[in-house]
């Protein structure tokens, strides 16, 4: 008898565990299955699109096979475009991440009203993004308010070192463009950055900084020889999503310069320049081949990045 229970109790155990997972399968099915489709398949589709004339109505029509991306390449708008993403990354990246880290370990220690100052420094994050870059627009026009506060500062003559007049444009003129939307970015951007430092800040044990202490470790040796390198996996996460996003911009550039990135295409972004392809001139061959482009690029800064960070240290 005492058999036969065991055996019934472990069978019992089998149905139970196949039913589990069998039911976890199911949840996962309907996510997985809209992650295929509306991910991998537009993808593919895209794909599919890139090598053929495309017409809304007709579809498909001749097959062209690379001439899309060729005569993408060919395109200075395009050139233009790739460079100011590329410059707009290499510049917002690391500004915002250092910001975003510098709140993080500010907003980390024990100080009085520290909840408040995280949700301020979080507060233009969740704004809207549209009323910010017109809000910022205002500011920046010869008569804005930043020109106004500089001019009564007497920092007029500092500036003029740097060939600014006292009446700078500085969304108005394509020296300056790109540049103020780095700016405006970097502020409206840190603070999310800045959450998820924090985040990686609280997982490294307090055990730690003891043992540096002891040892006589002052602050600054304490954050470049333990925080700095600790925060690796948290370097990587914000680096892949900041690059993501810096790759990807488009609603200030839309907003601040129009349809064609003015002042003289200063603010043409790629995924502005697909924009105008697809839904201005209605052409989705090449806007579609613009968005692999853009896709190749993504994957491969992202793949660069997991072999420059690593993985997670184990404590």
């Amino acid at each position: 008898m005492t058999i036969a229970s065991a055996r019934d109790r472990r069978v019992s155990t089998g149905i139970g565990q196949r039913s589990e997972a069998l039911a976890a399968y199911a949840f996962i099915a309907i996510p997985m299955l809209l992650f295929l489709v509306l991910n991998i398949g537009s993808i593919l589709y895209a794909l599919f699109i890139s090598v053929f004339q495309w017409n809304i109505r007709s579809g498909a029509g001749a097959f062209i096979g690379i001439a899309n991306y060729q005569n993408v390449f060919k395109d200075p708008i395009f050139i233009r475009a790739i460079q100011n993403s590329v410059y707009y990354a290499i510049v917002w990246v690391p500004l915002t991440m250092a910001v975003g880290l510098f709140l993080a370990v500010l907003v980390n220690q024990k100080l009085r009203g520290r909840t408040f100052f995280r949700a301020a420094f979080y507060f233009p994050a969740i704004a809207s993004s549209a009323a910010v870059t017109v809000l910022w627009i205002f500011l920046a026009q010869p008569d804005g308010l930043f020109n106004g506060i500089r001019g009564a500062l007497g920092l007029n003559p500092i500036f003029q070192l740097f060939g600014f007049a006292p009446n700078q444009n500085w969304i108005g003129d394509s020296h300056t463009a790109l540049n103020s939307v780095i700016l405006l970015n970097a502020w409206t951007t840190s603070g999310t950055f800045m959450l998820f430092y924090l985040a990686s800040l609280q997982t490294i044990p307090g055990e730690v900084y003891e043992a540096a202490a002891i040892d006589g470790a002052g602050s600054w040796q304490m954050f470049w020889r333990i925080t700095f390198p600790l925060l690796k996996p948290g370097h990587y996460f914000v680096a892949t999503v900041a690059v993501i996003g810096a790759l990807q911009l488009f609603d200030q550039a839309r907003i601040a310069g129009g349809t064609t990135g003015d002042p003289a295409n200063a603010l043409m972004s790629v995924v502005l320049y697909l924009y105008n392809l697809a839904f201005f001139k209605f052409d989705f061959d090449r806007a579609a081949a613009v968005g692999l482009i853009l896709f190749a690029i993504i994957l491969t800064l992202t793949l660069i990045q997991r072999r420059l960070f690593g993985s997670a240290p184990s404590w």
